[in-house]
């Protein structure tokens, strides 16, 4: 994690570069607009990403609420229908990175291509925005349509097959390769030493670092990356820290018929929220403690942020190739 934060100060002066919007499809990875050292920084930043990323060799799994046939207790992990039926997955190799996008990365990409970054209405809630964003290795906040640009931005920068994770790939690798197991954790569950977690942030946490890291976000504060251990696998942050952005439509019902081999979600949108917007697919959680972040627990929200930002979504990207990037 050091590196990541080192990276950092090479990139500063391109970081703090304001440009106008503009459409990712007419940036260009080298163009008039970048000197020798702004490529030599993105040439950093593509080796940093790569050497985040996690080979995860793919398998078969009974992906869904596995309590009730395989907990101890046989009873249902989760209370909502939409995790069940348990049903047989299939999954190819794919890779996916260690942290969720970081706000040095996500800038990054936001300078690289001009573009701006979000605005909140209230000035408030845009001076809580803008301290979220303020520290280098804590999650990127982000809506799902900035999420799936980011990764295919990636992907378009190293050439390699960079998007979102499905749901089924997030799950399968929560569960160390689709294990049963609870809690995306370094030992499956959720542990608690008085105020302070042991392998999760508790509020206690966020307050503690909130202060440090000079910001007045108490128990609502990001939490670095490699805060806690990371799980089997080597993946860090999937029991909280942020909700993440899925590549598939949510279905309340997909599990009753999800194909097999490498399901993608609905091929259109479904399912439309209390405010009418069809929805995307989150996992993970957005804060992290006893109960919270179970691996087979599904949420969805509006791709868009429509009428809440999102202070609580974030993204981490998969690579759909079979082999492990070097």
């Amino acid at each position: 994690m050091m590196q990541r934060t080192a990276i950092l100060g090479t990139m500063l002066p391109l970081l703090l570069l304001q440009g106008c919007d503009q459409s990712l499809d007419k940036q260009t990875v080298a163009g008039p607009e970048h000197n020798a050292q702004d490529q030599a920084q993105l040439e950093q930043f593509i080796k940093q990403i790569k050497s985040e990323l996690v080979y995860v060799q793919g398998g078969e799994f009974l992906m869904g609420d596995f309590g009730e046939e395989y907990g101890q207790e046989k009873l249902p992990y989760d209370g909502k229908k939409d995790s069940k039926p348990l049903h047989k997955v299939e999954l190819s190799s794919y890779s996916l990175s260690k942290f969720k996008t970081s706000n040095w990365q996500y800038q990054f990409y936001l300078s690289w291509n001009q573009l701006k970054g979000r605005v909140i209405n209230g000035r408030r809630n845009m001076a809580n925005w803008q301290e979220m964003a303020q520290t280098a290795d804590t999650p990127a906040h982000v809506d799902w349509n900035e999420a799936n640009q980011y990764c295919r931005w990636v992907g378009k920068i190293t050439g390699l097959p960079f998007s979102l994770p499905t749901e089924a790939q997030w799950e399968y690798a929560a569960r160390n390769r689709g294990q049963y197991v609870v809690a995306p954790t370094d030992d499956g569950t959720i542990r608690i030493d008085g105020r302070n977690g042991i392998n999760i942030a508790t509020s206690f946490d966020r307050q503690l670092y909130a202060r440090e890291s000079g910001t007045s976000l108490d128990i609502l504060s990001p939490m670095p990356g490699n805060f806690r251990p990371p799980n089997p696998l080597g993946i860090y942050d999937m029991a909280g820290n942020g909700w993440e952005w899925m590549k598939d439509w949510y279905d309340p019902a997909y599990y009753s018929h999800s194909p097999v081999k490498d399901p993608q979600g609905p091929e259109k949108p479904v399912f439309k929220d209390s405010d009418g917007y069809f929805t995307k697919v989150l996992r993970s959680q957005d804060f992290s403690g006893p109960r919270r972040g179970l691996t087979m627990v599904r949420y969805n929200a509006d791709p868009e942020s429509r009428y809440y930002p999102p202070v609580d979504k974030t993204v981490r990207c998969a690579v759909n190739s079979d082999q492990p990037i070097k």
